[in-house]
């Protein structure tokens, strides 16, 4: 939007998305010398986008040319400017320094440092292993943990260390952008406290809202696919899109996305507007009298392929296959003894499960076609009895035939880690009109227009964001002639809260706030999923009486579901030793420490 109306705030830099990418560029930009707003449509606690859910993996690389001939090879048949690939790759390369630079950390390399006997990585490393230059790719983390939001942590660590020149602005979602009259972006309009707000930025914007994935028509149009469960944020919305074509943004990479777990990026359906439950490993999903079917009832990959962020093998390229309406796990019931045999990978799935006497019946209460289910079933028993898969080249020795019922079938959909399309950008991050201008003073970074295509590599998405974060905050903080920089630049422990204060969780400033009664203590965990926990412990006479979360901003789905059942399984047990909620093991984990934190000052008081 174009507007000459008075501003009613101020900034140096605007940055709008408080995930990987926006954090990193509102660190750099405040580095920098700028004074930075930083906004986030989602509540306190629950910002950090993708990069919050994601395994914490950074793709690095150890040579350039060979990390280049690997990532050309993944891209192919697709092409991108050299210049872009050469920005990445270089950034990858020297992503070890990075990491001690501007994290403060030793980086943990997978390829060199990483257990492999204790959790075997080497799948998600090499996706690619027959890409020429393949062996230059590494993976780095911040430590020898995954899916327990370390990196995010220190992302937000940064910005919070810096907040007398970063200014945060949670459940403030971004409207439009301004515009002058030239076309150059001035601000952005964001609804504050139900209050929309005209935000000047003097230097630039920085776009870094994420994706689309939780935008049903966007999903459809650029997507082909009817619906998808996303397992990220839920806040990422298109909203980033729609701003770009407001100003005149050309649009790349819109029909890309990644897709993760079992059965190349399905899960088990749910109900809309919810995040979808990543599963990883589920042996019994592809090892057996079982095999997966699309809207008709037929097959339609190879179930036991290994992952590759939900690619298949199609004639010689990897692709997210077409996503079905309402795919469906067909096992017999030898399977489902065989499942039941273990530990069930959802608390509900056999009230998900549906059961029919014979195959017929079964393809009615899914809506398949009865014949083309059939033919399924028959194909799948001669490949299991003849030792060749000639449809998919399933591995033989996974396959058993069916035997004589019932039968069953458990709804599936397809996921979205997360989507690739939107503004098309250049090395130095500015934005790009359709005729391959920058659009003045607009920049962006992450996952919106981000730079992969075609086969996609884990670890490339969180490198990105880290890679061009820094170069879109320091390019709008150079637009204001500063003379700063990152090299040298310290968070200004002098000025408002000191630099430890501020890297401080919520949850250790907020401990001391809550009231206690007798027998009373306080417990503080920040190894959770989102910002901290904090419980209040009733313990007396050696005795767990109560425990109470007085503070967590963890994920509402599994979990939500930990925080609600942990504390009575504890109090039960007068142990902190109990089982983790499934799903919700970091939570869970969280949790727990929580309460042994007061737990352990309840001792200490009870011998002092």
């Amino acid at each position: 939007m174009t507007t000459n109306q008075n501003w009613d705030q101020t900034f140096d830099v605007v940055v709008l998305g408080f995930g990987g990418a926006g954090a990193t560029a509102a660190r750099f930009a405040a580095d920098a010398g700028a004074k930075v707003l930083l906004v986030d449509a989602a509540p306190e606690g629950h910002e950090g986008g993708n990069t919050r859910y994601a395994g914490q993996v950074v793709g690095a690389g150890t040579d350039f040319d060979q990390l280049k001939t690997y990532y050309k090879a993944m891209t192919a048949p697709m092409q991108l400017d050299d210049d872009m690939i050469d920005t990445y790759v270089q950034g990858m390369v020297d992503m070890p320094d990075y990491f001690r630079r501007y994290l403060g950390v030793e980086p943990l390399s997978i390829a060199k440092d990483w257990d492999h006997s204790k959790v075997d990585l080497h799948g998600i490393l090499h996706e690619f292993p027959d890409f020429p230059g393949v062996n230059a790719y590494d993976l780095l983390v911040v430590h020898e943990r995954q899916f327990d939001s370390a990196l995010w942590k220190k992302l937000r660590q940064e910005v919070l260390a810096r907040q007398d020149k970063i200014t945060v602005w949670y459940s403030s979602p971004a409207k439009h952008l301004i515009q002058a009259a030239d076309g150059a972006v001035t601000g952005a309009q964001i609804e504050h406290d139900h209050v929309v707000l005209n935000i000047q930025a003097r230097g630039g914007v920085v776009l870094a809202t994420g994706g689309f994935e939780n935008n049903p028509s966007m999903i459809q149009d650029y997507l082909k696919a009817s619906r998808l469960a996303p397992i990220g944020s839920l806040y990422n919305k298109g909203d980033g899109i729609r701003m770009g074509l407001e100003v005149g943004a050309d649009m790349w990479h819109m029909a890309n996305y990644e897709s993760l777990g079992m059965l190349h990026g399905l899960t088990f359906a749910g109900p809309a507007g919810t995040r979808g439950r990543l599963l990883l490993s589920w042996p019994e999903s592809a090892n057996g009298s079982t095999f997966t079917v699309g809207d008709d009832g037929s097959r339609y990959f190879n179930e036991a392929e290994p992952n590759k962020h939900g690619h298949i093998y199609y004639h010689g390229t990897w692709q997210v296959p077409i996503a079905n309406d309402h795919p469906h796990l067909i096992f017999d019931q030898t399977q489902w003894q065989a499942i039941h045999a273990g530990k069930l990978p959802v608390d509900n799935f056999d009230a998900i499960t549906v059961k029919a006497a014979t195959l017929e019946e079964l393809a009615k209460l899914i809506d398949a076609k009865p014949a083309v289910l059939a033919k399924a079933r028959q194909d799948f028993d001669d490949f299991a009895k003849a030792g060749r898969d000639y449809a998919f080249d399933r591995p033989a020795e996974t396959m058993r035939a069916f035997d004589a019922g019932p039968y069953y079938a458990v709804p599936l959909r397809q996921t979205v880690l997360n989507t690739q399309g939107g503004p098309r950008r250049n090395s130095r991050a500015q934005v790009l009109n359709p005729r391959g201008a920058a659009i003045a003073h607009l920049y962006s970074a992450g996952e919106l227009g981000g730079i992969n295509a075609n086969q996609y590599q884990g670890g490339n998405n969180l490198a990105e964001c880290l890679i061009w974060g820094k170069i879109a905050g320091e390019n709008a903080a150079h637009n204001l002639g500063l003379t700063a920089t990152t090299a040298d630049a310290k968070p200004d422990a002098t000025s408002g809260a000191s630099a430890t204060e501020a890297a401080t969780p919520a949850a250790s400033q907020s401990a001391s706030q809550y009231p206690v009664g007798p027998n009373q203590y306080i417990g503080r965990s920040d190894e959770g999923m989102g910002d901290g926990i904090v419980v209040r412990v009733t313990y007396a006479d050696g005795k767990l009486e109560n425990v109470e979360v007085l503070e967590q901003s963890e994920s509402a789905d599994v979990g939500l579901k930990a925080i609600k059942t942990l504390p009575q399984a504890m109090v039960a047990a007068n142990s902190t030793e109990v089982d983790a909620v499934s799903g919700a093991s970091v939570t869970s984990h969280a949790l727990k420490a929580a309460v042994a934190d007061a737990l352990q000052q309840a001792k200490a008081g009870a011998t002092a």
